[in-house]
């Protein structure tokens, strides 16, 4: 019990900093800016902490299957702190903003080329932007999406080369996903195996289609403006992390399809063997 909620206020604590981090560092838009980011952190901490001190699961998926939430974490928060110095570098340059910005600059011109993500961000920004405002775009886009990749990838590993998830024990579906009805309609592993290819589908189109419906809609409703740098943090954030959990939570159901399938065939194989 005591670990139970030692765990769970760490990982709220945790989950709150990730939503001040750039508050902390940088300047903010609006009077009412503080209290709404302090409300916002508070409010993640007490969802976070209410869901992994509860016995009983209410939305978050695969709370029991580590490395699938703390590579969600883990990547989210790299965007975040990453993304915060590099926008910093922009009022207050140190060694350590200039760093993070020639790193960025570095991602940038290996990420950005014809027909990519980020080369679609960027074409996505008004005509009027300037310079300054193109090149930052530029990078925040470039470094996301490359964090999301490799979030992506290393869960892939976790899967493929480590086993995942039969390495942490048995897996509780209804823990780990509590959304999915195991008793609805329709066999078990048809279902599983439907909806992670139809995550993954989305997950990989998502970078592609956000830009597009942006640019489009444009003339009909006023854009986001990603000059506020925390507008450009969370903006570029969501752009590159939502896709890479969709996909990652397609490739987690597509390995409990799996799982489930040699499970059966076992059984079939055991029961043949008894018959015999």
């Amino acid at each position: 019990m005591i670990a139970r909620t030692t765990g769970a206020a760490i990982r709220g604590i945790l989950v709150a900093l990730m939503v001040l981090t750039p508050a902390l560092y940088l300047p903010v838009s609006s009077t009412n800016g503080t209290e709404i980011l302090v409300f916002l952190a508070i409010l993640a901490f007490i969802l976070t902490f209410a869901e992994y001190n509860s016995a009983f699961p209410s939305f978050i998926e695969f709370r029991d299957a580590p490395p699938v939430n703390r590579l969600r974490f883990v990547g989210l928060m790299s965007m975040v702190t990453f993304l915060t110095l590099v926008c910093k570098n922009a009022y207050e340059p140190t060694e350590l903003t200039a760093f993070a910005y020639t790193a960025g600059m570095a991602v940038a011109n290996v990420a950005d080329f014809p027909y990519s993500p980020v080369r679609l961000i960027v074409l996505m920004l008004p005509l009027d932007a300037g310079q300054p405002l193109i090149e930052l775009v530029r990078i925040a886009a470039s470094v996301a999406y490359v964090a999301a990749l490799v979030t992506v990838a290393s869960f892939a590993y976790a899967v493929k080369v480590r086993g995942w998830p039969t390495g942490n024990g048995a897996f509780n579906v209804w823990t780990n996903l509590p959304l999915f009805d195991p008793t609805k309609g329709g066999d078990v592993v048809t279902r599983l195996q439907r909806d992670g290819r139809l995550n993954i589908c989305i997950g990989v189109l998502l970078p592609f289609l956000i830009p597009a419906v942006i640019k489009l809609m444009s003339s009909v409703v006023a854009p986001i403006s990603l000059s506020n740098p925390q507008t450009l943090i969370w903006t570029m954030c969501a752009w590159a992390f939502l896709p890479a959990s969709m996909i990652m939570r397609g490739m987690a159901t597509l390995r409990i399809a799996g799982l489930i399938v040699e499970k059966r065939r076992a059984y079939s194989t055991s029961e043949t063997t008894q018959a015999a």
